[in-house]
């Protein structure tokens, strides 16, 4: 099962995710793209550390989710992607300028052959007004067509808002 959890900060996207992991039963890995550029961040990671069960294991990719998928993919296992918008954000900042083009191409190439329950969280960021700067406006375009194309792909797409899921595709969990 492919999911995709959608919904706004602190909505209870990560939450639910790691929930389902749970009900799915092990092995878990726990797939987390984020890098702890500022204290804000560090203590945000921190508090997603305490949270996850020690038999979990975690695999820090900012860039190269597709390879870590591929690699970590297991019939009966679950993974959990947490975040895909961060990862996104990590590719338009990375200094080669193909990167965000050739990571997601590979990512959606590897998301048709994954094995096992395949869990992943991204910010909807499309339902705010227009950002005034070039890159805000192209990272919310870019966001806006992976989560696109990722829920083409997907089992169940849910929307989490205040720690409510709603099915946008699929049956609720």
């Amino acid at each position: 099962m492919k999911t995709l959890i959608l919904g706004g900060v602190r909505s209870g996207k990560s939450r639910l995710a790691e929930r389902l992991a749970l009900e799915s039963g092990p092995p878990v890995t726990y797939i987390a793209t984020a890098t702890g550029g500022d204290a804000e961040m560090a203590a945000r990671i921190a508090a997603h550390r305490v949270r996850r069960p020690a038999d979990w294991t975690v695999i820090e990719t900012p860039l190269t989710l597709a390879t870590t998928l591929r690699e970590h993919a297991r019939s009966g296992g679950c993974l959990i992607v947490d975040c895909l918008t961060l990862w996104l954000t990590n590719l338009l900042l990375a200094s080669d300028d193909r990167a965000l083009d050739r990571e997601q191409q590979a990512l959606l190439e590897a998301l048709d052959d994954l094995p096992g329950d395949i869990v992943m969280v991204g910010n909807e960021t499309g339902m705010g007004i227009v950002p005034l700067g070039e890159l805000t406006r192209r990272y919310c375009d870019a966001a806006g067509r992976l989560h696109q194309d990722i829920a083409a792909r997907c089992d169940r797409v849910l929307l989490t808002v205040a720690g409510l899921p709603l099915a946008l595709k699929g049956d609720l969990p």
